[in-house]
């Protein structure tokens, strides 16, 4: 049992990872570019005409570049706490349709309130240990009209890496993921209306573990967990993981599960944010759906 501390990020070392990772992220970032498409996808059954769009932790920009081809008139705004993802960012701003590049951390957003008509985040909530006060701050910098779009990992993610580290030692290597209803509760308890939630499980192969830990590692994701080990990781420790992920080797490959949270909500539309009700934040069933797994 891991101590309630354990997977508790280290910010300043999340930063860092990803601002070191900026020049090699696209080469590996095959899921992320897959979900950030079908998050795109999914504007097309929304009916808006957004004036400013915020890529909330937008990588190299990719999508802001495809959000403002797509709303060429509106500000698109890319917004991440990592220099170099910003860097490769402003390589994809044109002449023609130029996309402004903003430094912050979704904790304290640098944007004044009500401003934002459309928020887009790939991939990122995850990296937030207090959700309440990330979408706190979303909430606020969200027009009451404005819409909120976004993907994250849930629990089921690499859950054959945590197994195989389990087998191996005590401590964390795997951050912890929030399961798609205490993400739906946490919107509402933001204010935001009408939320949406459903879950996609998506499965990579590899022909190694080394493999996988170097993908992880080339696109950022590094274990920055208060529970990680401090030192290098011995080869006993390491001989021991990987023996436990052979066991689950299938068709001559290494599986690596990706639990993918889709999400959608409306501005304040005038809500105040509310405490839960008894412990509890109802959702209407109706509103959160599940995909079923492939």
């Amino acid at each position: 049992m891991q101590p309630p501390d354990a997977f508790v990020l280290d910010r300043r070392a999340v930063r860092a990872a990803f601002d070191r990772a900026s020049a090699t992220y696209d080469a590996a970032a095959v899921l992320q570019t897959r979900v950030r498409d079908e998050l795109l996808s999914r504007l097309d059954l929304v009916r808006i005409a957004p004036q400013v769009i915020v890529d909330l932790g937008c990588g190299t920009g990719q999508g802001a570049r495809t959000l403002k081809d797509r709303y060429r008139r509106a500000t698109v705004v890319g917004l991440d706490p990592a220099l170099g993802m910003l860097r490769e960012t402003r390589r994809r701003s044109g002449w023609l349709r130029p996309l402004q590049r903003v430094c912050g951390d979704v904790l304290q957003l640098p944007l004044r309130d009500g401003t934002v008509s459309l928020m887009f985040s790939n991939l990122m909530l995850q990296w937030c240990d207090d959700l309440d006060a990330a979408l706190a701050e979303i909430r606020r910098v969200l027009a009451p009209d404005g819409f909120l779009v976004f993907s994250t990992f849930g629990p089921d993610t690499l859950r054959e890496l945590r197994a195989a580290w389990a087998a191996a030692d005590g401590g964390t290597h795997v951050s912890g993921f929030r399961d798609m209803h205490d993400i739906g509760n946490a919107l509402t308890r933001a204010g935001l209306s009408e939320p949406v939630l459903d879950v996609e499980r998506l499965t990579m192969v590899y022909p190694d573990v080394a493999a996988i830990t170097r993908d992880l590692k080339v696109i950022g994701a590094h274990n920055a967990t208060a529970g990680r080990a401090r030192g290098l990781t011995g080869k006993g420790r390491w001989r021991a993981m990987t023996d436990a992920y052979e066991g689950q080797r299938r068709s001559g490959l290494l599986p690596a599960t990706y639990e993918v949270v889709y999400g959608a909500a409306w501005g304040a539309r005038g809500r105040a944010a509310t405490p839960a009700l008894d412990g509890e934040v109802r959702i209407p069933v109706n509103a959160i759906r599940r995909r079923r797994d492939p």
